[in-house]
């Protein structure tokens, strides 16, 4: 039997892991692709344009015809595009994992996670990510788990991760964010990953903050805020450029209102948006009762 070529896609996959979704973008005109690896890479390609907040275009160009991810990836830019869209989405997205034909594929099962997680609503979330089968899968689980505060459960994802492929990028930044979430002695880890990619690849925002949250970690405040301010340059509404900018900030003790003012017109539904509004209405109230 014939050794498998090399994959055709690995660069634009490379650089939409990595957030270079410009680059992903400008490498898409890949020649000879098999009728499945077009639909992975127009998949790819139009998740890099969700990257880049060009919901509308995604939704413009994937039409009724087009192949179930193709409508998922289209169903994730109405979800971000728009609140007012976000109950039709799901319910759209509940119909379709229900129908026994498109129920299973991963790439509905990946953005119905995405979605739920959004919500924060990690066990909707995984009952449609946790059986895995696809190393994006694998990898939101790790990030769910986190998020859900089970390291050991995000753990148990990396090692099916690192069995199937030790040197993918996705394990690689799976093993970055688990060392973060564990901290300690694994912050020195998780800086190295990083410091890898960047001498890899071109630097992006999400390398720049696994960098700059690395160095947070070790209380390495005025060096975070240079990588930071460098992320920024790059992408000016870039959520967790800016929250991680606002936390900087304040360990640094200097001004974080702007960063705070554009995080809340860009990203109204980010977390720390959440707790600062929920913290001003706390002390809202508080002063009522006083007065």
């Amino acid at each position: 039997m014939a050794a498998a070529g090399p994959d055709p896609l690995f660069g634009l996959r490379n650089n939409f892991y990595l957030g270079a979704f410009q680059a992903a973008i400008n490498g898409s005109e890949i020649p000879n692709l098999s009728p499945d690896d077009v639909v992975e890479r127009d998949c790819l390609v139009y998740r890099s344009y969700i990257g880049l907040g060009s919901y509308q275009l995604v939704i413009n160009e994937i039409d009724a015809s087009a192949a179930t991810p193709l409508q998922a990836v289209k169903l994730l830019a109405l979800y971000l595009s728009s609140p007012e869209n976000k109950e039709t989405v799901k319910s759209s997205l509940q119909e379709w994992l229900a129908d026994p034909i498109t129920g299973n594929n991963p790439i509905l099962r990946l953005v119905a996670g995405i979605v739920y997680t959004h919500e924060q609503d990690y066990n909707e979330a995984l009952k449609h990510t946790h059986a895995g089968g696809t190393m994006e899968l694998y990898a939101l689980n790790v990030q769910i788990f986190i998020k859900m505060h089970r390291s050991d459960f995000a753990e148990k994802q990396l090692r099916i991760m690192q069995q199937i492929d030790e040197d993918h990028t996705l394990t690689q930044l799976a093993n970055a964010w688990l060392n973060l979430a564990v901290g300690g002695s694994k912050i020195q880890e998780a800086f190295l990953i990083f410091q890898d990619f960047s001498e890899k690849y071109p630097m992006t925002s999400l390398i720049l903050n696994g960098k700059a949250v690395s160095l947070m970690h070790k209380g390495e405040f005025d060096e975070a805020e240079i990588l930071l301010l460098e992320a920024l340059n790059k992408d000016a509404k870039d959520p967790e450029t800016l929250a991680n900018l606002i936390v900087c900030s304040l360990h640094l003790g200097k001004p974080a209102t702007r960063y705070l003012s554009q995080l809340k017109l860009s990203h109204p539904d980010h977390i720390l948006v959440q707790r600062v509004t929920a913290a001003e209405d706390s002390f809202d109230r508080a002063l009522t009762t006083v007065t």
